[in-house]
């Protein structure tokens, strides 16, 4: 099962919210996960309510092998959290 961390969209239109989750790889954007790892909120007025992680269920799925999507990559880059290529 190839395992990826990535984006799974909540809220309404025009006002996204993001829980970033793991996820077979082949289920789709909204359906079933293994894992809830944090939350992403594109729209909140300052940096430190921006983003929520757990950091270290992260770092456990990327020791297994895990491969984050684009957006989730950066923003655990931004967040101090190395990911491998």
């Amino acid at each position: 099962m190839a395992v990826r961390l990535r984006l799974k969209r909540f809220g309404r239109r025009h006002l996204p919210f993001f829980r970033i989750n793991a996820v077979d790889s082949h289920r789709p954007r909204d359906g079933r996960v293994l894992e809830e790892l944090g939350w992403y909120d594109p729209l909140a007025k300052t940096t430190d309510q921006q983003v929520s992680l757990k950091r270290e269920r992260i770092e456990y799925w990327l020791d297994k092998g895990a491969q984050p999507s684009d957006t989730v990559r950066n923003l655990l880059t931004n967040n101090g959290i190395v990911v491998k290529k």
